[in-house]
């Protein structure tokens, strides 16, 4: 596990926290996403290679209030990393493009 540095970063909308575990540890996400403060945030997990970054790890970012992103950074300090800084708003940048993608897509399915 490498540590990067802790960041919580203000958002236009909400404030988010990004973090990248190793995929030998990805089964141990699901556990802290279960957290009562943490599951009720707003969280979207991606592949590394599903947003074209070539690591072998798993992306979560959580986006919510400070108290449940100090206690996400809490549990996940053991399994992964936070992403800060230039690293974080690339990081970020992909997971919008991906939901606008996503959202595009089903738009064009249902014809809106």
């Amino acid at each position: 596990m490498i540590i990067i540095d802790h960041n919580i970063r203000k958002g236009d909308i909400m404030t988010y926290v990004i973090f990248s575990v190793p995929n030998e540890n990805k089964n141990k996400i699901k556990e802290i996403l279960k957290d009562d403060l943490i599951s009720r945030q707003s969280i979207t997990q991606r592949d590394a290679g599903a947003l074209t970054i070539e690591k072998e790890v798993q992306f979560v970012l959580i986006e919510g209030d400070d108290a449940a992103l100090g206690r996400a950074k809490e549990l996940f300090k053991e399994l992964g990393d936070v992403e800060t800084g230039t690293t974080a708003e690339d990081i970020y940048s992909k997971f919008k493009k991906d939901e606008e993608g996503a959202a595009a897509g089903v738009g064009f399915i249902f014809g809106d």
